[in-house]
């Protein structure tokens, strides 16, 4: 007993001071958020010594607005020496090698260029090279197999007479009839020449054969986001004959494709009916005799987001199963898959493979919830092996504990997500929340790095908030079922899944009821836009941001109208009239008591900015005291420059602060409008 006593009072006097020392500790902030890099664009050599990488790089508060520079290193996977080639003020993107392994081609806009084109520079150093003259953007491309020639996707140029009548001031807009396709070339650099290669449709992605002898593509008949969407086939281009064959006929959505070495058998990623809102099966059709197999697992619980090759005879794809990714083989000609690669065992999500020409190396990203994406190395065997650390500083900050929970839904669902614990957390104390909605629906969060400018939950975990991410019913990765659980059913199931989470939440005695937040972006949006009025009483305080307030008016605005109708609504307006106006925020704007911060882009067509707009006028104009609008100009789906992230960042963090953690009323003043002392700014 004596012993006992005292142990406790050790426990007594040290415990504090641990707290305290936690507290103290350096957590992750808004500014850390804002300058993390990551490595994107990971690709192996062909003969397996060197992986080439792109490395984001958020420009500074004071820099020329704009998006993340992108930078272009390579790392030796036999050394884990990494070598920068283009870094500063420049943005590199898809590099791919030549087949000889001698150089690296990618695409850039660099100096007095007015449209992005091919350049290439040699592994052994020297300046990059321009290799194309192209009078549009060039927006893919490939390297021919012979190494001499390159194939990309550009669109059709503006001709010399629409330049005049443009500079006249004719430059009207013929909405969804003046298009361009988007055409194939074949460029050879030696002699200068370049060769259309396709016509009167439009052209979205390619690949070639090893041979050098045929071109796999996907093509739609018009240049529209829908179409991209929903009306992609793969079509067989002949480099000899130029002759295209149309090969597939999936019904919905399409994912990535690739032959096998001999060039006899395409696999390719698709949706299995046209209601299904992504991709999910893996398919191969033997080219011979047409014929397709679909090689998914019977009831398979998760989504295949990406098919490639392991040999000639045996398939590999990546499948995402709830909140890890795995990589698995199975058979050309059908059987049992083989999981080769499980996330759940290595704790790391891998994505974005490329293999050498002996299938002996591999370069894929990787991200844990402690660290955004890294490249890692895999020799088919043993764990990967990280090979960069892009954000060595992120080890000296201490970070919220990120968990994997369940729970039941009220009609019994299994419903998961991942839960940031507060950094200073104190088992028995409750805290604020914030959940976060992800957008879509057709999506759903791995264990992995989960913070960004619009969703910062370990900056908010650094402040003493719970930041929860669920994976409600519409999200992919738990079978087609599950995820077609929102089908003609908008704001149903799927966000009574995010109440019931909440109340999981607080039922768990882990958050303060009076503390809740919720924040989302496109349909999180709509969702943050369903709390604030529908479920109000669930939460104190929301940030919309691109969000969704009127189903019907949104059905007439967004560029994605087909898309919206084949996998979300299922049936035209003048069929759901009543359905589609009481599943709109607005129609309960009148009985909103959450305060609600509304953010988005002017120039976005996914979700018109009159959806923000809407939401706005019908809360004010019912009174409501704690409603701020904030638009960001040139902004689209989502921001891309730095000044407007930061102050969607700084702002939603002070937003929940406000409400949330100091517990103002919603009645009373707002949050200070001016917030630019935050941004840092060197103002005079």
């Amino acid at each position: 007993m004596k012993n006992v006593k005292i142990f406790l009072l050790v426990i007594t006097i040290i415990l504090p001071g641990l707290i305290s020392g936690q507290n103290s500790s350096q957590v992750l902030t808004e500014s850390d958020l804002l300058n993390i890099r990551t490595c994107e664009d990971a690709v192996i050599s062909p003969d397996g010594e060197w992986i080439a990488y792109t490395v984001s790089v958020p420009r500074q508060p004071n820099d020329e607005p704009g998006s993340s520079y992108r930078e272009l290193h390579v790392v030796s996977p036999g050394t884990g020496n990494s070598r920068s080639f283009i870094s500063g003020a420049v943005n590199i993107s898809d590099p791919q090698w030549n087949p000889d392994s001698k150089s690296i081609a990618f695409r850039s806009k660099r100096g007095i260029e007015k449209h992005i084109q091919i350049w290439e520079i040699q592994i052994n150093g020297g300046e990059a090279v321009k290799l194309t003259s192209s009078q549009s953007n060039i927006e893919s491309f490939q390297w021919h197999p012979d190494g001499t020639k390159l194939i990309y996707i550009s669109e059709t140029p503006i001709s010399e007479r629409e330049k005049e009548l443009n500079e006249k001031g004719y430059d009207f807009i013929f909405y969804e009839e003046d298009l361009r396709h988007k055409n194939l070339y074949l460029f050879d650099p030696e002699k200068n020449k370049t060769e259309q290669l396709s016509r009167d449709i439009t052209v979205w992605n390619f690949e070639t054969n090893r041979k050098g002898t045929q071109v796999a593509l996907s093509a739609s008949p018009n240049n529209l986001i829908d179409e991209r969407y929903m009306e992609r086939k793969i079509h067989l281009l002949s480099l000899k004959t130029r002759e295209l064959t149309r090969i597939s006929d999936n019904p919905g959505k399409l994912g990535n494709y690739q032959f096998n070495e001999a060039g006899t058998k395409l696999v390719y990623t698709a949706a299995l009916e046209r209601k299904d809102h992504q991709i999910s099966q893996v398919f191969v059709i033997d080219l011979a005799d047409k014929q397709t197999i679909n090689l998914t697992p019977d009831n398979f619980k998760g989504h295949v987001t990406w098919a490639g090759w392991q040999n000639d005879q045996t398939v590999l794809y990546r499948a995402g199963e709830g909140v890890w990714s795995t990589y698995n083989t199975v058979p050309a000609i059908g059987g049992k898959r083989t999981v080769i690669l499980n996330s759940k065992e290595t704790s790391v999500i891998y994505e974005s493979m490329t293999r050498s020409d002996d299938g002996n190396g591999y370069a894929m990203l990787g991200s844990t919830p402690a660290l955004p994406n890294e490249v890692y190395y895999w020799d088919g065997k043993e764990s990967p092996e990280q090979l960069t650390d892009v954000n060595p500083w992120l080890k000296e900050r201490t970070l919220g504990d990120q968990k994997l929970i369940s729970f039941k839904a009220r009609d019994g669902q299994d419903i998961e997500g991942l839960l940031i614990y507060p950094v200073s957390y104190v088992f028995g104390e409750t805290y604020p929340l914030v959940v976060y909605v992800h957008g879509g629906p057709e999506y759903h969060h791995y264990f992995k790095w989960c913070s960004r400018y619009s969703e910062p939950g370990q900056v908010l975990a650094g402040k003493g908030y719970f930041a929860f991410y669920p994976n409600y019913r519409s999200s992919t990765g738990y079978g087609l079922p599950f995820a077609l659980a929102g089908f003609e059913d908008p704001a149903g199931v799927e966000f009574d899944d995010l109440a019931d989470g909440i109340d999981y939440l607080i039922e768990k005695e882990l958050v303060d009821r009076e503390k809740v937040g919720l924040a989302g972006g496109s349909y999180g949006g709509y969702a943050a836009a369903w709390f604030a009025t529908y479920y109000t009483e669930k939460v104190k305080a929301v940030s919309m941001f691109v969000g969704i307030s009127d189903l019907i008016s949104k059905r007439g605005t967004t560029d994605i109208a087909y898309e919206e109708l084949y996998v979300h609504s299922g049936k035209k307006l003048e069929n759901m009239w009543d359905l589609s106006l009481k599943r709109s925020p607005i129609y309960y704007a009148h009985q909103s008591k959450t305060a609600v911060l509304i953010i988005g882009g002017t120039s976005d067509t996914r979700v018109h900015p009159s959806q923000s707009l809407e939401m706005y006028r019908r809360l004010k104009m019912n009174d409501h005291p704690a409603v701020r609008m904030v638009q960001y100009p040139g902004e689209r789906h989502g921001n891309s420059k730095q000044t407007s992230r930061a102050d969607v960042l700084y702002r939603q963090v002070a937003w929940f602060d406000w409400y949330l953690r100091d517990g103002n009323p919603i009645d009373g003043p707002k949050p200070p409008l001016d917030i630019s002392t935050k941004y840092g700014l060197d103002l005079d």
